[in-house]
């Protein structure tokens, strides 16, 4: 785990306020407890210790095992589509390094996070521990067919590039409740699409072009 001492704290600090400034408001994020979480999280931590002194760059960093942690400005734009608010409970699928998690973390109340390379998920439940964030929950396997056990979520983001929306992601979908999820080919651009459950109602919208990692399973079916 990487360990800072307080004079690189003090410029990590500064680096997120100007990674927050110019690359998540300057581009039109406004949720005031995005904008926050955002500025709290230590990126840093999150990242490979060789890789730290690039954590608040605006750019995907390797994490190994071939995934990437996001793109700081993706990471707050998939936060603010869903409308975090304290009292929800949101499904994340691929965990990674535990980012993204730890973002929604510092904003609503219960986070359940699936990832299925062991490593990363036991990593990443071990750091988000280490770290204070006792609301997220990690599970290790394929996300593909959700929690139903915590069923249903008021939202879920997707942190990887799926061919199709899972259906038991839909159906673990709260009334009201919407998700952000990339869609299209393996190594290709995709599309970023917010899917939205009113009145027993599906709505699909697109929001912009992406490239994520593959949604991968355990099994195809």
């Amino acid at each position: 785990m990487l360990v800072s001492h307080p004079v690189q704290e003090d410029v990590y600090k500064k680096q997120r306020e100007t990674m927050v400034r110019e690359q998540i408001a300057g581009r039109g994020v406004s949720d005031k407890a995005v904008l926050n979480a955002m500025r709290t999280v230590k990126r840093h931590m999150f990242v490979p210790p060789d890789l730290a002194a690039e954590a608040y760059n605006d750019s995907p960093l390797p994490i190994g095992h071939g995934q990437t942690i996001s793109q700081p400005y993706i990471v707050a734009y998939m936060t603010q589509v869903i409308h975090p608010k304290p009292q929800m409970k949101v499904l994340e699928i691929g965990t990674g390094s535990g980012y993204q998690a730890a973002v929604l973390a510092e904003i609503v109340k219960e986070v359940y996070t699936i990832e299925i390379v062991p490593e990363h998920g036991k990593a990443a439940a071990e750091r988000l521990k280490n770290l204070g964030y006792a609301n997220v929950q990690v599970r290790i396997g394929d996300g593909y067919q959700g929690w139903e056990e915590h069923a249903p979520y008021d939202a879920i983001v997707v942190t990887a590039g799926a061919e199709a929306v899972p259906p038991p992601l839909v159906e673990q979908l709260k009334d009201g409740g919407k998700m952000v999820i990339p869609v299209g080919p393996q190594f290709a651009m995709q599309t970023l699409k917010l899917i939205e459950k009113k009145n027993g109602k599906v709505t699909t919208r697109n929001l912009m072009p992406v490239l994520f990692v593959p949604f991968t399973r355990s099994e195809k079916k």
